[in-house]
C-alpha cells in the first residue's frame, strides 16, 4: 500500500512538472462547466462588465440562483464575485430584481437586459430569477456578447419533466449507466451531494418536475417506510423549482390497505386513495401528483373490474385536487391481439374516452403509436383528443437505439415529432401545437422525458447522451429551438470553444440519428431487435409471450415483399389520421421513403423515388448506414486537439463499438431478408463474410441470463 501511495505522488508530482491537469475532466459537471475563459481578452472584457452580484430579497431559490452565478462567475472569470443585498456601489452589478409589471408570458419567464453598466435579470417570480440566472451563465459560457443584451424568454410548456424508471432496490429498467441515482437505503439519513446537482442541471434547462420511480410501479412507495425518503428528496429539489411526482401501483389498497378490491368506483378504495394522498401532501405540501400505467403489459388497472381509463385517473383526480396536483395516465396500452394492429391500440381505448377526465388529470401519450422506435410516425392521438390535455412522452433513455455505446443525438427525432402536422385544424396544427395548449386550449400542458441518468460518474455512460438529456429540457421549455442551435450550445459548455471543433461535433450530432436509422431500420421497418433486452437484430424473431413482441409481426417478410400494410386494404390503421394525413401516407408511390414500410407492404422489385429497387434500396441504407460509423470515427479524431483527452478517449472507445455493432445489424438484417428476396446484394457492396447461423449465435448470447 505504502508503495502504491508513493508511486501515485510521483506520477502526481511528474505530471504538474509536465504540464498535465492533476484531474482529467471526467464529465461530472455536465454542460455546467465553469472552467476559465481561455480568451484572455475576453475574460477581462467580461470581468470589468461583471463586478458584483445584488440578490435583493432572499427566497431559497433566489439562493440557488446567487450561488450558482457565484459559482459560475468565479469559475469563469478567475476572480472572486462578491454578493450584496442592495443595488448601491460601483457599477458592473448584477441585479436580479422581482417585477411583477414584467411582460412575459407566464411567472416562470425571465427578461436579461442591460442597465446603464449593470445587468438585470428580471423576472415576476422567485422561479424565474432562477431560470434567468443559468440563462445568464450560458449567455457567457457560450462566449455572447453582453454589449446589447436584451433577452426574454417563457417557457411554452407548463410542466417540463422527467420520468425516472427506477427501483426500490437501485435497478434502472432501460438504464444504461450504472444504478438509481437514489440511495433509497441511505434516505432518507443521509443526502447523497449528487442530488443536488442533479437538481442544478434539471433547473439549468428548465425542467421542474421529476418522478422518482419507475412506471411498473412498487406500491412499497407509498409506505411509511419510503415517504420520508421521498420527502428528503423533495427537500434537496425544491430550491431548485422541481415538484416531485411518483409513479403509483393501481393495486395499492389491496396491497397495502388489505382491502378486498381496488375498483376505482369502491367507495372504500377512493376514500383509501384519498387518505394517501392526505398523508403525503402532509410531508410534501409541493407534491406534484401520480403518474399511472395501467391495464399494460400485465400492470394492474380499472379494467380489471370493468372500470374505464377514465373511472381510475377520475378518482386519483378527485383525492388530489384539494392540493393543486394532478394525475399523469399513460396512453400506452395495447392488447395482445395476433389479428390486430398494435398501432391503433392507443386511440381506441383513449379517443372514446375524450372529455370525460377531471380537469387535473393528463394523458401521457408517447410520441409514436408502437414504443419509441428509432423513427416513428407521430401517434394518431395527437390532435384527436381535443377535450383532453394531453402530454407528450418521449424516451431519452436509449432503449432502441443502442443503449449507451451508439452516438445517436436525440434532438432531431424529437423535432421529427414536435414539427409533425396533424392537420386537425388545418395545415400548421403540429403536434408542438397540441401538446402547449395553443391549439385545443388546454389550461394544462405537459412534456415529459423518460430519463437516462444513473450511478456512473458522467450521468449518462455515454457523454453524447448528455446531450439528449440537454436537448429534451431545451425543447421543453422552448420547442421552437433548433436541433443546431441547441447542439452548438451543448458542445460549447460540454466539449470545447474552438470553432472548427464546434462546427465538427455538432455535424456529426445532426447526422447520428439517421445514421443509426439506415443501419438498423431504415425505410420505416420497426420493432426488429433483439428479443427482451432490445438491444442487437433479431428479425427472424416469430414466437414471444405474445405475437406484438415479435419482429415478424411488424416487418412481415415474404416472397412478395416486406411492411405493414396500414391502409384501407390492410389494418386501416391510417385512418386514425386526418385526411390529409392520410393522403401524404396512403399511396406507396408518394409515401415519403422514411414511412414507406410502416404503412405498405411492397415488393422487393417495386422501383422507389430514390430510382433503386425496394431490395437495393434497403441494401443501399444498411451498407451505408454501416460505413457512416467509419466517418463517424474519423471526424471524432480531428477533434482531439481540442477536447480533453478522457472524454475524448470515451467517445472514440464507444465509436469503435458502434462500428461492431452497425456491421452485426448491416450483416444480420441483409442476410436474413435476402432469404425472402431471393435477390443479390447490388454492386458495390460485397456480401458478408459470415453466414446468418453465425449472425443469430452472436445475437443469441444476449438472451442468455
Amino acid at each position: 500500500m505504502a508503495i502504491k501511495r508513493s508511486l501515485q505522488v510521483v506520477l502526481l508530482v511528474l505530471g504538474t512538472c509536465l504540464g498535465f491537469s492533476a484531474s482529467a475532466d471526467d464529465g461530472y459537471r455536465l454542460w455546467l462547466k465553469y472552467d476559465l475563459i481561455k480568451n484572455e481578452a475576453q475574460r477581462k472584457q467580461y470581468a470589468t462588465a461583471l463586478q458584483s452580484i445584488v440578490s435583493g430579497s432572499s427566497t431559497p431559490m433566489i439562493g440557488s440562483a446567487t450561488k450558482e452565478l457565484q459559482l459560475g462567475l468565479q469559475g469563469l472569470l478567475g476572480k472572486q464575485v462578491q454578493v450584496q443585498i442592495t443595488a448601491s456601489g460601483k457599477a458592473g452589478k448584477i441585479i436580479l430584481k422581482i417585477d411583477p409589471a414584467e411582460k412575459l408570458a407566464n411567472d416562470e419567464g425571465y427578461h436579461l437586459y442591460k442597465a446603464n453598466s449593470d445587468f438585470i435579470i428580471s423576472a415576476k417570480t422567485d422561479k424565474g430569477l432562477l431560470y434567468g440566472s443559468f440563462a445568464f451563465l450560458r449567455h457567457i459560457q457560450t462566449g455572447q456578447s453582453l454589449a446589447q443584451l436584451d433577452a426574454s424568454s417563457s417557457p411554452k410548456i407548463q410542466l417540463r419533466m422527467l420520468n425516472h424508471w427506477d427501483n426500490t432496490n437501485g435497478s434502472i429498467e432501460r438504464g444504461y449507466a450504472g444504478a438509481s441515482l437514489w440511495k433509497w437505503y441511505e434516505l432518507p439519513e443521509n443526502l447523497d451531494p449528487r442530488y443536488t446537482d442533479y437538481a442544478r442541471a434539471n433547473a439549468s434547462i428548465g425542467i421542474n418536475g421529476t418522478v422518482v420511480n419507475n412506471v411498473n410501479a412498487s406500491a412499497r412507495f407509498l409506505t411509511p417506510e419510503y415517504l420520508p425518503k421521498v420527502q428528503a428528496l423533495a427537500g434537496v429539489f425544491r430550491p431548485y423549482g422541481i415538484k416531485i411526482f411518483l409513479s403509483i401501483n393501481s393495486a395499492a389498497p389491496k396491497i397495502l390497505g388489505g382491502l378486498a378490491t381496488s375498483d376505482p368506483l369502491d367507495p372504500k378504495v377512493r376514500q383509501w386513495w384519498v387518505d394517501k394522498t392526505k398523508e403525503i401532501y402532509k410531508a410534501i405540501p409541493d407534491f406534484g401528483g401520480f403518474l399511472v400505467k395501467a391495464n399494460s403489459e400485465g400492470e394492474p388497472g380499472p379494467q380489471d373490474y370493468g372500470r374505464s381509463h377514465a373511472d381510475g385517473a377520475n378518482m386519483l383526480a378527485e383525492a388530489l385536487a384539494p392540493f393543486g396536483g394532478v394525475v399523469i395516465w399513460r396512453a400506452f396500452v395495447y392488447k395482445a391481439d395476433p389479428n390486430g394492429d398494435r398501432f391503433k391500440a392507443a386511440y381506441e381505448e383513449f379517443k372514446p374516452l375524450d372529455g370525460t377526465f377531471k380537469e387535473n388529470a393528463l394523458i401521457q401519450v408517447k410520441n409514436g403509436p408502437i414504443d419509441f422506435q428509432p423513427r416513428e410516425p407521430f401517434s394518431p392521438l395527437f390532435g384527436a383528443m381535443p377535450k383532453t390535455p394531453l402530454a407528450l412522452e418521449f424516451q431519452i433513455t436509449q432503449e432502441y437505439l443502442g443503449f449507451s455505446t451508439n452516438f445517436v443525438y436525440l434532438a432531431p427525432l424529437f423535432k421529427e415529432c414536435l414539427e409533425s402536422d396533424t392537420y386537425v385544424k388545418g395545415k400548421g396544427s403540429t403536434v408542438a401545437k397540441v401538446v402547449d395548449g395553443t391549439l385545443h386550449g388546454y389550461e394544462k400542458t405537459a412534456m415529459a422525458g423518460v430519463a437516462n441518468t444513473g450511478s456512473d460518474r458522467n450521468w449518462t455512460g455515454h457523454m453524447i447522451g448528455q446531450a439528449n438529456w440537454y436537448a429534451f429540457g431545451r425543447l421543453a421549455w422552448d420547442h421552437m429551438l433548433t436541433s443546431e442551435a441547441i447542439a452548438q450550445e451543448w458542445t460549447r459548455m460540454t466539449f470545447t470553444q474552438d470553432e472548427k471543433a464546434v462546427a465538427i461535433i455538432t455535424d456529426l450530432l445532426l447526422n447520428s440519428r439517421e445514421n443509426y436509422v439506415n443501419f438498423t431500420t431504415p425505410l420505416g421497418l420497426h420493432h426488429i431487435m433483439g428479443e427482451g433486452l432490445h438491444f442487437g437484430p433479431q428479425p427472424w424473431l416469430a414466437r414471444s409471450a405474445r405475437p406484438d413482441w415479435t419482429a415478424v409481426y411488424y416487418h412481415r417478410a415474404d416472397a412478395n415483399g416486406i411492411g405493414f400494410d396500414r391502409t384501407k386494404t390492410g389494418s386501416n390503421a391510417l385512418a386514425q389520421y386526418a385526411p390529409e394525413v392520410q393522403a401524404q401516407w396512403s399511396d406507396p408511390e408518394t409515401c415519403p421513403l422514411p414511412y414507406l414500410l410502416w404503412f405498405h407492404h411492397v415488393a422487393w422489385d417495386k422501383k422507389l423515388s430514390s430510382g433503386r429497387t425496394l431490395w437495393d434500396e434497403l441494401c443501399h441504407r444498411y451498407y451505408e448506414g454501416a460505413e457512416s460509423v467509419v466517418q463517424m470515427q474519423k471526424d471524432w479524431a480531428k477533434v482531439e486537439p481540442a477536447v480533453d483527452p478522457e472524454l475524448f478517449a470515451d467517445v472514440a472507445g464507444r465509436l469503435a463499438a458502434q462500428r461492431r455493432e452497425a456491421l452485426w445489424w448491416r450483416d444480420a438484417c441483409v442476410l436474413y431478408f435476402q432469404e425472402f428476396s431471393k435477390m443479390p446484394i447490388p454492386a458495390p457492396y460485397q456480401k458478408p463474410d459470415r453466414t446468418l447461423e453465425e449472425i443469430k449465435k452472436i445475437t443469441a448470447t444476449y438472451q442468455l441470463r
